[in-house]
Order: structure tokens, then C-alpha cells, then sequence
């Protein structure tokens, strides 16, 4: 593996382990919390970081994305904890996603980082250009729970 792609998975990782210690310390009952001015509430924006890096992947690939469907209806872009049902992943598993998931795509797609595609719509070709692109998407959202702890 090259350089460059050894310190993506290093970022990745490392990045992804920030957010989890941001809301280590969070209850089940206050990442359920949606606090006025908000849309969403911490769950949603764990569960849509772990689902968005699948479908940028998938959107380019084409490939299958390793997750369930239902994933899409409960944090996909514009859901809202209003489509929560019974079967959605709790705060602990949704971490416990997260905490698996730079491992999985390393494994899956650590090899394939510059195997070229079709474009998406940002011109992005590669799984590596989607990934750093993942890692924006990721610090929006991590600025997004730490907006709603300081509420809590």
C-alpha cells in the first residue's frame, strides 16, 4: 500500500476515533434529544456518517453497499428521527458501527483505492478521492454534535 493511502486509513481511523470519544460520555436518552433549531439529533448524525461513506462508494462503483437498505429511510439525506422504527440501530450499535467501519473499508477496498470509474457528480473517480471527501462530510457533522452537547 502506498504512502499516501497508509495515511488516508491512519486519518480515517483517527479522525472517526475523535467522534467516538466526543460521545463517549453521551446517554442513550440524550443522543435521542433534538434540541430546538435542530433537525436531527446525535443518533442521526452517527448513523448518516456511517451510511454516507458506503454510498459515495457505492455511487461510484456501482457496487452494492455493505449495508441494509433500511439504513437509507432512517439517516440517509433528508430522513429525520421521525423515520426511527423498532429495527433502527441504538446509540451503542450505531458506535459500534462506526468504531468497525475504517477497518472494513480498509479491508474491502484497500486495494482498490485508484482503481479508476466513471465520474460522480463532483468529478470524483477513485474510492481514495471519495474517501477524502467522506472525511469533509464527517467534520460537518462532528461540528454538528458538538453544537447539540453544548445544548444538552
Amino acid at each position: 500500500m502506498k504512502k499516501r493511502h497508509e495515511v488516508l486509513f491512519t486519518q480515517l481511523e483517527s479522525f472517526r476515533n475523535y467522534i467516538l470519544g466526543v460521545v463517549e460520555q453521551v446517554t442513550a436518552e440524550e443522543a435521542d434529544l433534538i434540541p430546538q433549531g435542530f433537525n436531527n439529533n446525535i443518533r442521526w448524525n452517527l448513523g448518516h456518517i456511517y451510511l454516507d461513506q458506503y454510498l459515495w462508494i457505492q455511487a461510484l462503483t456501482k457496487e452494492k453497499a455493505p449495508v441494509a437498505e433500511q439504513f437509507k429511510e432512517w439517516f440517509g439525506y433528508g430522513s429525520s428521527p421521525a423515520n426511527f422504527t423498532s429495527e433502527t440501530p441504538s446509540f451503542e450499535e450505531l458506535r459500534n458501527l462506526l468504531k468497525e467501519q475504517p477497518a472494513k473499508i480498509k479491508e474491502e477496498y484497500g486495494n482498490r483505492l485508484e482503481e479508476e470509474f466513471p465520474p460522480t457528480e463532483m468529478g470524483m473517480h477513485t474510492i481514495e478521492q471519495v474517501l477524502t471527501r467522506t472525511i469533509f462530510h464527517e467534520g460537518m457533522h462532528l461540528q454538528t454534535i458538538l453544537d447539540i452537547k453544548k445544548l444538552l
